[in-house]
Order: C-alpha cells, then structure tokens, then sequence
C-alpha cells in the first residue's frame, strides 16, 4: 500500500504529522473564493518549495538469518541429548546421538558379507556364473537403495549430500565393475576364456560389492551423531507454523511458517498434532525423519515484507525504510532492502505481491532510548521511502485532477482559473511535486476543483 509521506523523521509515526503540519502552513495562506453562493466551496493556495517523499507501506514478518532442523537418520532412541532449549552452539557442535538398532543391525550384516566375500572365489563351475552374477547385482541394487532411503532421511544438507554422492560413486564402480564381469562370463560361455577369468571378475565385482555396502551401513551410522550444521539458539522439535503444523507440510503449498526466511531454511519431517509438546528427551523413541532440535541463527535479523504488484517496480536494492512493530509500540527500526522476488505470490487478499527481503537495524524509542531486539515471526509494518525530492515545487494533493487522460490543476490568473496540464513527480500523502506546468508562487485551487470551469471568475 503506498503512503507518501514527508521528509524523514527519527521516529517512523511522525511522518503523518509533520506532513499534516507542513499542509496546515499552506492552507493557512489559502484565500476563500466565491462560486455561486458557498463561499467555502472553493480554496486557492500558492504553490510553494518543499521537500516531499514517497512512501510505501507493507506488510512483513521479522525472520531469522537461517535456521535448520536435525531429523533422526533412522528408528531407534536418543541415547544421548548434550544440549538445552536457549543454550547456543556453535556450529560443528554434537548436539545428541542416536542409538539405531536397525542401523548396527544393516552395518553388522554389511561387515559379514564383506567378509564372506574376501572368501568366496573358489569352487565355481560355468552354470554357476550365471547365478552368482544375478546375485551380486541383487546384493549391489538393495545395498544402494537402502543407503539413499537412509539419506534421505537426514536433515543437514551437507551431511546428506555427501551421503548421496557417495551412493552415485559407488554406484558407478560397481556398474564398471559389473561389465567386466559380464564380459568375462560371455568368454568362458563361449569357450575363448578359462573359468579363471571369469571367477577372477566375478570376484572382483562381489568385493567391490561388499566394501561398499559396508562403507555406506557405517556412514548412516556415523549420521546418528547430530551435529549442529550452523551456529545459532537451540529449540526442541522441528519447526512449526502455528497448530502444530509442521514445516514439510507447508512447503508443498509453497508457504513457509513466520519467522523463516524461506531461502534460509532446511526442512524437517511431520510435526506432533497441536497441543502437544514436541520435544524429544533422552531415552525417547524417534522414527527416522522425526525433528529431533532446531538451530535458529539470530545473529542478522531480517524482515520479510509483502509489496503490491501496483508498488514493486518503485521498489529496488539499497532503499531505506522505517518499521513499525506490532509487539513494540512507539519504538522506530531502521532497515534496508536487501532484495526484490522476480516471482509473486498471492496475498491473503487475493491480489499478487512480490516478497522484499530487507536487513534489519536497530530500533528506538525517541531519540534516546534503545528498542528491544524483535524475536523471529513479530509482525510488523514496513514503511519504504521510494522516492523522495528536496526543494520541489509542491502543491496540495487536493489540487491534482484526472481530465482528458491527464494530471491537471486549476491555476487562477487575474481572478479567473485556467486548467493547466501538469507533471508529477514524487507523490505525497498531503503535497504532490509538480514537475511541469506549475510554478512556486502561483495560485491554484486546492479545495471545489470539480465545482469550477475553464475561465470561470475566482475571487
């Protein structure tokens, strides 16, 4: 919404006031003229200097730098819980660990079948090659699954990623390895190769095989150490948008809950139903995927502010803003947008806005006194001063008419009014600037503009 508004004030609720103050002044110079018989139908005043500002108003949400939730990677219990709700870690910090049975079950079982194959190799006719390659390319297909389901469950990206590509890698040697092997069966089949050969590849392909599902078991159990993938303040549970509803269910409607800069976030899995405390204690039971801690980075605040489609293209990197906050009244913020979203969203009203992003500064109460720091999800209303003009010639908003698809104003010459087509420029709530047509010192009508006529007598 678009509020112009006057120069800047230490406080973001002066502006009104000194703008009305500012119109006061003018209006004060203003003469009663008549016109038919009310003589305070219409008003004249002089256009003048002075600096004028462009203001639009929008809605935002204070939101976090980042803030990131920590999953269990599979079923077991929180054998261990090294942090508190408040306390702040750094990043790196092992925050808890989780005690999976299944997953030093898959780890275990990975390790013997290493083993078996370090082994295996003798003993082998051609009508068993066949066999024995099905089952090495089974073994290989459940081993890379199981690893990427277990990744898939893991909540810090770093860790995740990491996991995945060494999936993708080991996939690759074996799918390598696997050919040579093929190759060396379709030889001995037909004759031009001794069963040696054969054995040999095979063999070769079970052990890459095995290492691998053996190296991919320990590095899901390696993941049952939950380490802080950023610095920031420890929450329990996941990260919720009000009734308990829990972040992964947002993101599929393209919603992100408030507080949460959507471009700084790492989701996390369902959430508890409302009502319920979602904090995971030690000892506790987690299914894989559950949101075990959230690390919220409050070290830069920000502010997440809805623009009207009719308000963005005024809107660029580098403006300054006052902000208002709903939870601290009479206290003034500073900010700066930081950005503009190329794409909209619809607004709860139904129209399309375009998200800004701004940097959040300190806050104060007068001139003096400091503001509180805001917490993450705090409403608030953001004041953006897109344009602005000093030493301009203004006249009363009042005095700015729609005619012939033009602005236009009624200036008064010797006594009778004569409408002249004019520019604006920067659009305030109580002074418009004029950029043509219109000089500082002439008269116009700034009250009755739709009760007066071209060349009608003006007193």
């Amino acid at each position: 919404m678009r509020r112009p508004d006057s120069p800047r004030p230490p406080v973001a609720t002066r502006p009104r006031l000194l703008t009305a103050l500012l119109a006061v002044v003018v209006l004060t110079g203003t003469t009663a003229a008549s016109c038919g018989d009310d003589e305070s139908a219409v008003a004249l005043a002089p256009a003048s200097r002075a600096a004028v500002a462009e203001v639009i108003d929008a809605p935002a949400t204070v939101t976090a730098r980042a803030a990131a939730t920590l999953t269990a990677p599979a079923d077991g219990t929180v054998s261990s819980l090294r942090v508190q709700p408040g306390q702040r870690v750094r990043r790196g910090q092992v925050l808890a660990v989780i005690s999976s049975p299944s997953a030093q079950e898959r780890l275990r079982q990975a390790r013997d079948a290493l083993r078996a194959a370090e082994r295996a190799g003798r003993g082998v006719g051609v009508g068993d090659l066949g066999t024995r390659r099905r089952g090495t390319d089974k073994a290989a297909d459940e081993a890379f699954d199981a690893a990427r389901d277990a990744a898939g469950k893991i909540a810090d990206q770093k860790v995740r990623d990491a996991l995945l590509a060494q999936v993708t890698s080991a996939q690759q040697q074996y799918a390598a390895a696997a050919r040579t092997a093929d190759q060396a069966v379709r030889s001995v089949q037909r004759g031009i190769a001794g069963l040696n050969s054969a054995v040999g590849a095979l063999s070769a392909a079970q052990r890459l095989q095995a290492r691998q599902a053996y190296d991919l078991a320990k590095a899901t159990v390696n993941a049952l150490t939950l380490r802080a993938p950023i610095g920031g303040v420890v929450q329990p549970g996941g990260t919720p948008a009000g009734g308990g509803t829990d972040l992964s269910a947002l993101l599929g409607g393209g919603q992100v809950p408030a507080g949460i800069d959507p471009s700084a976030l790492t989701p996390s899995r369902a959430g508890p139903p409302p009502g319920v405390d979602d904090a995971v204690v030690a000892g506790g039971r987690v299914t894989a995927g559950t949101p075990v801690l959230t690390i919220v980075d409050t070290g830069a605040l920000g502010l997440l502010a809805e623009v009207d489609e009719t308000d963005v293209l005024l809107v660029r990197p580098g403006l300054v803003a006052d902000v208002e906050l709903d939870a601290v009244t009479g206290a003034s913020y500073d900010a700066t947008v930081r950005s503009v979203d190329v794409l909209p969203t619809s607004s709860a009203r139904g129209g399309v806005t375009y998200r800004v992003r701004l940097s959040l500064g300190a806050g104060r109460f007068g001139e003096d006194e400091a503001a509180p720091a805001p917490r993450p999800g705090m409403n608030a209303v953001v004041h953006l001063r897109v344009r602005e003009a000093a030493h301009a010639v203004t006249v009363p908003a009042s005095a700015v008419f729609s005619a012939d698809g033009r602005d236009a104003v009624w200036l008064v010459r010797d006594g009778r009014a004569d409408r002249a087509p004019v520019t604006v420029g920067v659009q305030g709530q109580d002074l418009v600037q004029i950029l043509d047509g219109v000089q500082a010192g002439d008269r116009v009508v700034v009250r009755g503009t739709d009760q007066v006529q071209d060349g009608q007598e003006v007193r």
